[in-house]
């Protein structure tokens, strides 16, 4: 009996390749155009971006811009579109604008001066564009405000140190004299000590050489002086701000001691000049009469005139002190130059 292999049939032809469906992500229909509160949002927003950064406050404008934005998008998506996506982003993005808005806002708060400092920011400081916020970093942190009576002494010659302070007067007036003779007087709005604080700069350890009393119940801001070192060293501004009005102030001082006549009034209007005009440096006056044996004589011919205190300036018997380093008539030539400010915009407002 005979047995047959029957052979797997194998079909003749291959299967057709399954059709391909059209492509879904082809517009196939444009949406209506969406509702005004769609567009009166994407309207917010560009003209958010467009505002000129020129504008003082074009950060805050900026911030209020996408706020409203945002608001018309949440508005739409929740009344129009029901789309829950696009409304919890967009109150997302509120919540941040409003954040970085209130502390733009908070960055911007009127800056409180205590009464008594206000007077020496706005003539002293305000004009060299110092801000308030930096005066008050300044005048809040290590300085106190003192006062003295009627007679009282603020530093005796050859026994103050000249490292402890720098002081400037808020109210009153004081005298200072060399020996029981007058030299000049101080006013308002003046630093006390400004020619110890620029001679010893490099040289600590110094006595005062003048006496200074207070002729007036006086009131001065006194800051500590090694701590406004540390901070003026970190500040370059502030820095550069304080030797121009170190330097005005020694200029002042020179003129008021060249000519003892000035009247109050003709000192506080004086205006800051070259000190090289000045015939006789004050702290050469001081080491001079410190140094000269005749100290009476000296100090007759400086409280004469200048053309006197020119010649003992040039008179080659006229030493000077070893105690205390002279200034450097150059140091008080530092004028405030208005390319410093660039220095004050390490603050920048923040975006």
């Amino acid at each position: 009996m005979s047995s047959t292999l029957e052979l797997p049939s194998f079909p003749l032809s291959t299967p057709a390749l399954p059709t391909l469906e059209p492509n879904v992500t082809v517009c196939q229909e444009w949406e209506h155009t969406q509702h005004l509160l769609f567009h009166l949002g994407n309207l917010s927003l560009l003209l958010g971006l467009v505002l000129p950064t020129t504008l003082g406050l074009h950060m805050i404008l900026l911030r209020i811009m996408l706020m409203t934005g945002c608001g018309l998008f949440i508005a739409w998506a929740a009344l129009y579109r029901c789309n829950l996506d696009v409304m919890v982003w967009n109150v997302v993005f509120l919540v941040v604008n409003f954040m970085h808005l209130f502390f733009l806002l908070y960055k911007r708060r009127p800056i409180k001066i205590d009464r008594e400092l206000r007077s020496v920011y706005r003539r002293m400081f305000e004009p060299l564009h110092v801000r308030e916020a930096l005066f008050q970093r300044l005048t809040g942190q290590f300085c106190t405000i003192q006062t003295l009576k009627k007679g009282q002494t603020y530093a005796a010659e050859d026994k103050t140190s000249v490292d402890e302070r720098l002081s400037i007067l808020l109210k009153g007036k004081m005298k200072v004299s060399y020996r029981s003779h007058f030299l000049h007087n101080i006013y308002t709005n003046s630093f006390i000590d400004s020619p110890e604080f620029r001679s010893t700069e490099m040289h600590r350890g110094e006595k005062f050489q003048v006496t200074i009393v207070a002729e007036e119940n006086c009131k001065f801001l006194c800051w500590s002086r090694e701590r406004l070192t540390y901070f003026l060293e970190s500040d370059s501004f502030l820095n550069e701000v304080f030797r121009y009005l170190i330097g005005k102030d020694i200029t002042n001082k020179l003129y008021s001691l060249n000519d003892p006549t000035l009247s109050d009034k003709a000192v506080k209007k004086m205006e800051r000049q070259p000190s090289l005009c000045s015939q006789l440096s004050m702290m050469q006056m001081r080491n001079s009469m410190a140094s000269t044996s005749d100290t009476d004589d000296v100090l007759n011919q400086i409280l004469r005139g200048g053309s006197t205190g020119s010649s003992l300036q040039m008179s080659p018997g006229t030493k000077a002190s070893t105690k205390m380093k002279p200034i450097e008539e150059g140091m008080e030539d530092d004028v405030f130059e208005e390319s410093a400010h660039n220095l004050s915009n390490t603050s920048t407002e923040e975006v």
